[in-house]
């Protein structure tokens, strides 16, 4: 796996135990753990779903899992500019995860069009060879 990626997934995994620590010291109120639940699951899933993007087997895989990953890191964005308008949390620590989370979104959004935009590329070449391909033994 190259350098990039496993410095990625290095910092979803710190994200989502950053999440962890900060939802610890949310208040027990019912809309605080309601956004606990929701905001443990999404930075959660950021990680898990970018860790099953690089072991994605085809280009097509990858760019669909992709798309999960910058869905999952904008909803922990959500979650977290909730926590800090509504006053529940609107601490440094918060303040910074919210930056990580668009932070994270930005490079995922990023990596999904360049990998579409390869992937399109690809298909490009392939079709254009296999039309001269055709032409050779026509």
């Amino acid at each position: 796996m190259n350098p990039e990626a496993l410095a990625l997934q290095a910092r979803t995994r710190a994200f989502a135990n950053a999440v962890i620590k900060l939802c610890e010291g949310l208040p027990a109120s019912p809309a605080a753990e309601s956004i606990r639940a929701q905001l443990l699951d999404s930075s959660g899933s950021t990680d898990s779903n970018y860790r099953a993007a690089c072991r994605a087997r085809t280009r097509k895989e990858f760019i669909s899992k992709l798309g999960v990953v910058v869905e999952e890191s904008d909803e922990s964005l959500g979650w977290l500019r909730l926590l800090i308008e509504s006053s529940i949390c609107a601490t440094d620590s918060a303040k910074s995860l919210a930056r990580e989370a668009d932070e994270l979104v930005a490079i995922f959004v990023q990596s999904e069009k360049t990998a579409k935009r390869n992937y399109e590329a690809e298909q490009t070449r392939r079709r254009a060879a296999q039309k001269q391909k055709s032409r050779r033994r026509g």
